[in-house]
């Protein structure tokens, strides 16, 4: 068994906006279903479990691109939107932050009651998977973080995170149940985290001497480097910087959004009554669900779908993404009857992305581009978490006519 990647954030604090996260629910959950209707419930354990589909995802729905919070705020939002659609979908969603992780034993049960799963046999799977990366993984990470998901098929993957407070990291591990073959050889399909340097990492293949060893209490322990697969680091920085996006693929997504030519691409006639900013929203979805791997090599680029909830690179359009998610939620609905149009014209923006890039080659100026989004921030609803705060520090004015304190 691998772990998939691992993942290096930096530790942010705050809470996600009840505005956001009703949004982020809405949006992930059609995103969801979309993979799950055109690649099946395997395709989206294999996309949970890539540390940069993942990142990249967290910055699409409008969480900041690189801090720590995306993985709970995205799990726990995912969590939200299949509650009352799993069975349907055949995806289950367990466990979650602090108190929410402990849960993950019961939930699991219950899941398999209603499904016919090994639930003791998915029980001792997130048991070990949690125990691997908080103790056989000596890396100075202590886990706070645990969701187990399932499909109807018995798959699943986990992502965990753990938090370091002398470095102020935090550490993001993905499992994919497809690449396990031992929870004491090499169990990770991911982690995402900064490397530290040499650690204890008794899952090493490389160890199973130590670990035999060990269970014989020998007095020697040996050490071991982490053998690392898809390793994703994010900056220190908190905003969005030229290096941290492929420019020309953010090119083509400004392209296909306001150049008319492109505008007129005969694949893109569904998208009538859809404003040029909701296109390149769009456009960013459309890879999201139907890009291969190599292109969530830069996150960072799609938070430039609806924008960042701290304000980089710019405020969350909500306008944007309101329209963004109608668009989703209505093509989701039409494939399950059968009307599969919305899902080729959403299929189309991501193929002529790509068509762009290859014979094109529009180049963004990144400095042109987010004084673009940023001036027209507010024409869109551009809105901030910092908004939230200015409203609640306000002082009370004086009584209105009704006698009422006026908060506001």
């Amino acid at each position: 068994m691998n772990r998939t990647g691992y993942t290096d954030l930096p530790l942010h604090g705050g809470r996600v906006p009840q505005w956001l996260a009703e949004r982020m629910a809405r949006l992930g959950g059609a995103v969801v279903e979309a993979i799950v209707e055109d690649y099946g419930r395997k395709e989206v354990l294999r996309r949970l479990s890539d540390p940069f589909w993942f990142q990249a995802f967290g910055a699409l729905l409008g969480m900041d691109w690189h801090s720590s919070g995306i993985t709970t705020s995205v799990m726990g939002a995912l969590k939200r939107a299949l509650h009352h659609s799993s069975a349907r979908l055949g995806i289950y969603i367990c466990g979650g932050r602090g108190r929410h992780s402990r849960n993950t034993p019961r939930e699991l049960l219950a899941v398999a009651e209603g499904t016919g799963l090994d639930g003791d046999g998915l029980v001792r799977c997130s048991r070990l998977s949690a125990r691997v990366d908080n103790n056989a993984m000596q890396d100075g990470y202590q886990l706070y973080q645990h969701s187990f998901i399932v499909t109807e098929e018995g798959d699943w993957a986990v992502v965990q995170q753990g938090m370091n407070t002398v470095t102020g990291l935090a550490r993001r591990y993905h499992w994919l149940s497809s690449s396990v073959r031992s929870f004491v050889e090499e169990p990770h399909a991911s982690i995402y985290g900064e490397n530290q340097g040499t650690i204890l990492n008794l899952v090493d293949r490389r160890a199973g001497l130590a670990r035999k060893g060990i269970a014989d209490l020998a007095s020697e322990r040996p050490e071991k480097t982490l053998d690392e697969v898809r390793r994703l680091v994010m900056p220190a920085h908190h905003d969005v910087r030229p290096g941290d996006v492929n420019m020309k693929r953010l090119g083509a997504a400004l392209a296909l959004a306001y150049e008319r030519d492109l505008r007129d691409f005969e694949s893109l006639l569904l998208l009538e009554g859809v404003g040029p900013r909701t296109v390149q929203s769009l456009a960013l979805v459309s890879e999201a669900i139907h890009g291969t791997p190599i292109r969530f090599s830069d996150p960072a680029r799609f938070s430039f779908a609806h924008g960042g909830k701290d304000g980089h690179p710019f405020p969350v359009k909500l306008s944007v993404y309101d329209e963004t998610i109608q668009f989703m939620e209505k093509t989701v609905s039409r494939a399950r009857i059968g009307i599969a149009d919305r899902q080729r014209a959403l299929r189309s923006l991501a193929e002529n992305l790509e068509r762009i890039e290859q014979f094109n080659e529009p180049e963004a100026h990144f400095g042109q581009a987010m004084m673009k989004e940023r001036r027209e921030s507010a024409r869109y609803g551009g809105r901030t978490a910092f908004d939230d705060r200015k409203r609640k520090k306000r002082k009370p004015k004086g009584p209105d006519d009704s006698g009422q304190m006026n908060l506001f």
